[in-house]
């Protein structure tokens, strides 16, 4: 962002304001960069005019000896020294410039000045010369010469009522002037301070100076009527079949409009943003989009009616297939097929918010215009802006989110000059095809007053601001503050829509006032040593062990395609859609993590891995599961997967295997129960197969599943039939760790241990089995002791398919004397009659 220097100089003039430069340039670059944005370059713009003098030519012939040169004898108030002269004082200047007259004020670069264009690149000093056998000292300018427009053809005409031998520097008040190059990225959560109004703003706000913008700076400004009593001789019609990329659109129509070069302080403004000077209308339009960060476009009228099937029309549309527009940088493009563009009802004439049409560009010719200031869609402009290389101005502009609350009054104020400097009339009504929610119309409706404690501001700054001193500091960047007590409550004005709580209003009290005033001091700190974060412990624990048994661990994205979920058998409506994807492959949350895992299955035997196990934990999301807040709640997960292409040729179930890592994973007892057939039905959210798969308990808590995947699943994603997994609730899980880290102490009286072996039916799972057992030594165990029943083995005789034999291994010792084998074979016995009445269980 370029900001001239004189233009915060002469603040005061424009806007209530006092003096912004008290300490000078050097002074205030250092503090816009402590406090505003970093200052990339500051630029000595007004020494380039230096020698530059305005003159008077006080008598101009045709050269002798050319037929397009001129003899010119110009006045300069006898200012500068060594120069030729003639016995009237006069000196004698050769000129090419088709519009040089007697009488006329103009720009003289005497012998010795450096030509300004080339001031920087490689300098052209003047000399006194003959040309054609006529001596011409120096030479008079013309806007291009003097590096502040294109035009070569004539002269640049003062229009300054100024002595002849007045510095062309003071009279356009360019003496000292600097420009202030200020690094974009620093504003772009701030559109108001893509504006010299924005930025004045803020540098009177860092100086705890109060800064109030002019009068016609305001949301719902007082509209016009069309001028002369024939007002409304140049109808419009705007239809906008993109109202939610296009909030707001507003336009007017203006006749009689002079076409003409601006005037030389407003082709001066803009040279120093570096925009090229084009004509009054396109200079002005261009000046009130530096002035206040708001673009605007001008069309000539009597082109678009042409354009048009009757009355002149404006529709914002999307392109249609195949249709191009040229464009005033004489590039043609073919549009994307969701650009914002403007057209009349038969063709395109301008791509919305970047750049207008050449068929509609205002010239020397035109006599009516249309006027257009509209709010667009950032996304949309800069998916356009970078998808043709159309990096303009009014893009920069349009991409930071400029507010649609200054759309009428930038209208109606470039309107009301053009009708002042190019004698134009407002020609129709003002067309506002508003489409901003109506709490945005009403600030008041939309932001509510942020409410806070000037002990909640010193707290965090580490400063003793009074709520009086913060009310100042806000009050001078013009937000609305109500003090009561200690309490404050604020509303921020209509172009600052960063501002929505109160650390908001802590980081604007700190950046007004100065982070490098604010006290320096360290905060106080226990030296007790921060408490460990239970969670990542846990997981740190779980990678260690998975690792440990040899399972590798993968990151996956937490968003999936759309297509995942579909091969896992998972329903994507109880998924969360991102609204703006960066790639078809993150359409979606993930529901749960063993998909993603799956996914990575098939290219890893592939790739030529027969057998491993993957891992990752992580987080997912259901779309119908909220937490107590209202937000959506995350799952935190880990997900296994043990897997072996054929040729492994491994035997047994993979569910074994991937129990196997299941037992080693969770240092606690485990309880596994077949998924009860009412549920397996309706459990559509997991790839698992219901029918092979368990629910893991620690205890009475849930943990998750183990289990082999679904036949569609294993097609879908070519899985080997060798695979299975198990996904756990990583929350659930920590309790069950905490539990079991609680120190146990060993007894120090020796153990006894036993076996016993029960025959029971083949079909009674060995978990239940052992489940009871444990519950019934757990009654019938003396008290302090320390028991342990772990499993031995599993027989089946082959003459005996109906019954298999399990044996357990009881080892128990009391933490008060010796237990001795009598006891115990009495708790065995007790726990076979049990067994043998629920069972019908044999002991062997």
């Amino acid at each position: 962002m370029k900001v001239s220097l004189n233009a915060i100089r002469y603040a005061g003039e424009h806007y209530k304001t006092p003096d912004l430069l008290p300490d000078g340039a050097d002074a205030l670059v250092e503090k816009i960069g402590a406090q505003l944005g970093a200052v990339e370059e500051m630029v000595d713009y007004g020494s380039k005019f230096d020698g530059v003098i305005i003159v008077k030519v006080v008598a101009c012939e045709k050269h002798p000896n050319a037929d397009k040169l001129s003899l010119c004898r110009i006045d300069d108030g006898k200012t500068i020294k060594d120069v030729e002269r003639g016995d009237d004082g006069l000196v004698q200047v050769v000129c090419g410039a088709p519009n040089v007259t007697a009488g006329m004020l103009a720009a003289w670069l005497p012998p010795g000045a450096t030509v300004p264009s080339t001031v920087g690149k490689e300098p052209f000093v003047l000399t006194a010369r003959e040309l054609r056998s006529k001596k011409s000292n120096g030479m008079l300018a013309s806007p291009k010469e003097l590096g502040i427009g294109d035009s070569h053809e004539g002269l640049l005409v003062v229009d300054k009522d100024a002595k002849p031998g007045t510095p062309f520097a003071k009279a356009y008040r360019l003496e000292g002037e600097k420009i202030i190059d200020i690094e974009n990225k620093m504003f772009t959560h701030r559109p108001d301070c893509f504006g010299l109004m924005g930025v004045t703003r803020e540098i009177a706000g860092i100086q705890q100076k109060p800064f109030v913008s002019p009068d016609w700076y305001v949301p719902h400004p007082e509209l016009p009527q069309p001028d002369g009593a024939d007002g409304g001789q140049l109808p419009l019609t705007v239809t906008s079949e993109l109202p939610e990329l296009v909030p707001r659109f507003t336009a007017l129509t203006m006749s009689n409009i002079e076409v003409k070069p601006s005037p030389i302080w407003l082709q001066i403004v803009l040279s120093e943003a570096g925009i090229r000077p084009i004509n009054n209308v396109v200079d002005y339009t261009n000046f009130w989009m530096l002035e206040t960060g708001q673009p605007l476009h001008a069309y000539d009228y009597d082109k678009v009616k042409a354009l048009s099937g009757g009355e002149a029309q404006l529709v914002v549309r999307n392109p249609k297939p195949g249709e191009k527009i040229k464009l005033l940088n004489g590039k043609e493009i073919e549009p994307r097929a969701e650009a914002i563009m403007i057209a009349t009802d038969k063709q395109l004439i301008g791509v919305g918010g970047i750049m207008g049409g050449s068929e509609t560009e205002v010239d020397v010719q035109t006599k009516n215009i249309i006027l257009e200031c509209a709010n667009f869609d950032m996304y949309s402009i800069r998916r356009t802006s970078m998808a043709h290389g159309l990096f303009t101005d009014a893009a920069t502009r349009f991409t930071k989110g400029q507010s649609p609350l200054q759309n009428l009054a930038v209208l109606l104020k470039t309107a009301d000059l053009l009708r002042h400097d190019a004698a134009g009339k407002i020609a129709s009504q003002i067309i506002d095809d508003n489409h901003v929610d109506k709490t945005v119309l009403d600030r008041s409706a939309l932001f509510e007053p942020v409410k806070l404690t000037a002990d909640f501001v010193n707290t965090r700054l580490g400063s003793n601001f009074s709520a009086a001193d913060m009310k100042q500091l806000l009050q001078n960047v013009e937000f609305k503050v109500e003090v009561s007590g200690d309490e404050l409550a604020l509303t921020a004005p209509f172009w600052r829509t960063d501002i929505e709580q109160r650390e908001d209003v802590v980081e604007e009290i700190g950046r007004l006032y100065g982070y490098d005033r604010l006290p320096a001091s360290l905060p106080k700190r226990d030296l007790m040593p921060a408490p460990k974060d239970r969670l990542l412990e846990l997981k740190a624990n779980l990678r260690a062990r998975l690792a440990k048994a040899g399972a590798n661990e993968v990151l996956t994205y937490s968003f999936v395609h759309g297509d995942l979920l579909d091969k896992a058998g998972q329903d994507k409506s109880q998924a969360f859609q991102i609204a703006n994807a960066l790639s078809p492959d993150l359409q979606y949350y993930r529901l749960s993590l063993t998909p993603s895992l799956l996914e990575k299955v098939h290219p890893n035997i592939k790739a030529g891995y027969d057998q491993f196990a993957l891992f990752e934990i992580g987080k997912a999301h259901l779309a119908d599961q909220l937490g107590d807040d209202g937000l959506p709640r995350e799952d935190e997960l880990l997900s296994v997967v043990v897997t072996a292409a054929a040729k492994a040729k491994k035997n047994g179930a993979a569910y074994y295997e991937a129990k196997k890592y299941l037992t080693n994973l969770v240092a606690a007892p485990l309880t596994i129960k077949p998924v009860p057939a009412a549920m397996r039905a309706y459990d559509i959210t997991k790839p698992f197969d219901m029918n092979r798969t368990a629910f893991i308990y620690a205890g009475e808590t849930f943990l998750g599943l183990i289990g082999e995947f679904r036949s569609a699943v294993r097609q879908n994603l070519k899985l080997p039939a060798y695979c299975a997994g198990f996904e756990l609730d990583v929350k659930a899980l920590q309790s069950v760790f905490q539990a079991a880290k609680a120190y146990v102490p060993l007894p120090r009286f020796p153990k006894v241990t036993q076996d016993i072996t029960l025959k029971v039916s083949a079909e009674l799972p060995y978990q239940e089995l052992r489940d009871f057992a444990w519950g019934q030594l757990e009654k019938s165990r003396p008290k302090n002791t320390h028991a342990q029943l772990e499993p031995r083995d599993i027989f089946q005789r082959q003459d005996d398919k109906a019954h298999k034999q399990v044996t357990f291994r009881l080892e128990i010792a009391s933490y008060e004397r010796t237990l001795t084998d009598p006891e115990v074979n009495k708790l065995l016995d007790e726990v076979a009659k049990a067994a043998a009445e629920k069972f019908g269980a044999e002991r062997v």
